[in-house]
């Protein structure tokens, strides 16, 4: 060892030493009741997806993946209407995140958020050594007036937005996004990781402002809505320009393997099959939150697979260690405007009606 070295030298960055991580849910070793902590869909993968596991042989997994995904680019572009250049395929949601801060986010450059909203945000803002210029959010979770000014004002020159929100499940209509991407002066980053479970009626679209906008990245996944957080895949779709620095300079050479690329693709090609599961958990969702506002709960209105639940007397802290002593998995924020309140992910109609069981035993 060198002289001027001890065993508790560290090599850390000065920012990566100050910064706290990312806390995910817990994913519990022991026997669950119900798991609706992690926002997963509950139910599993079609079956083109099974079988396009099973096709697989040794000789995609020797040789090195496309590089690009193309045929998945190829499939995403088909589905909503672009062509692959607006397209980019990466290794879960998270992925896309870091490429936009790498890609367009100077380092300690400002990145613009509203509060509440996805943990992972700062996280990945502090790994940047850049500072966070946050907005609240309004009492009932909707955007406040002149938050790309407030951004502009702070320097950003990226910002993220969850929509529908996290953890309200709120949906902001596209033409108020519209005008929050028209007045700022940087990439807006949309991340509509819950997008699926919209309910249809809305008529919520997304996508022609990519056609419209040069400064709009959406960010799509397969983790909820297709059954596939396991799998890791989720990909981001913008204007070609936008898109050409990741592809092609940012990412990492072989970002998404070849198996997590057969399987996406199937997913996205037999869609109608997913939007099955989705309509389940709008019905659930409807059924569960309908139950919890009998029950004295606040809930909104979400078009998530969760709801966020207002605890009466607000001890939510205290039911959700119950729960999970019970089997029975939320989950709960340390955190201004949330500890009085749980998340919970939509499940199977048995696993809500544990929960729901569970929840009166504690009344």
């Amino acid at each position: 060892m060198s002289p001027t070295t001890s065993p508790t030298t560290s090599y850390e960055r000065d920012a990566i030493a100050r910064m706290a991580g990312y806390v995910p849910g817990e994913q519990p070793a022991r026997t669950v009741v119900a798991k609706l902590n992690t926002n997963e869909n509950p139910y599993p993968p079609c079956q083109a997806v099974m079988d396009a596991l099973r096709s697989i042989d040794g000789h995609a997994l020797r040789r090195y993946p496309s590089a690009m995904a193309d045929g998945f680019r190829a499939e995403a572009a088909r589905l909503h209407g672009v062509t692959p250049d607006h397209v980019i395929a990466t290794n879960g949601g998270d992925e896309l995140l870091r490429l936009a801060i790498t890609t367009f986010l100077e380092p300690g450059g400002p990145l613009g958020i509203a509060e509440p909203g996805y943990s992972l945000y700062p996280v990945l803002a502090a790994v940047n050594d850049s500072p966070l210029a946050r907005v609240p959010l309004a009492d009932d979770w909707s955007l406040p007036a002149g938050i790309a000014e407030r951004w502009n004002a702070a320097g950003a020159r990226l910002a993220m937005l969850v929509n529908p929100h996290a953890p309200s499940g709120r949906l902001t209509p596209v033409a108020e996004i519209a005008a929050v991407a028209r007045a700022f002066d940087g990439v807006l980053l949309l991340d509509e990781a819950y997008v699926d479970f919209i309910d249809p009626a809305r008529g919520y679209d997304s996508t022609p402002l990519v056609r419209e906008l040069p400064n709009v990245l959406l960010l799509r996944t397969m983790s909820k809505g297709y059954s596939l957080a396991g799998l890791r895949f989720a990909y981001g779709i913008g204007a070609p320009a936008l898109v050409a620095p990741m592809l092609t300079k940012s990412k990492d050479s072989y970002n998404v393997d070849a198996v997590a690329q057969a399987l996406a693709t199937a997913s996205l090609r037999h869609r109608d099959e997913a939007a099955r599961t989705w309509d389940a958990v709008r019905a659930e969702r409807a059924r569960v939150r309908s139950v919890l506002v009998q029950r004295g709960y606040e809930v909104p209105e979400s078009e998530t697979n969760f709801l966020l639940a207002t605890v009466p007397g607000g001890d939510a802290r205290a039911i959700y260690r119950a729960l999970a002593d019970a089997g029975i998995y939320v989950r709960w924020f340390d955190q201004d405007r949330l500890r009085d309140k749980l998340r919970i992910s939509i499940g199977t109609p048995e696993e809500n009606d544990a929960l729901l069981t569970a929840l009166d035993a504690m009344a």
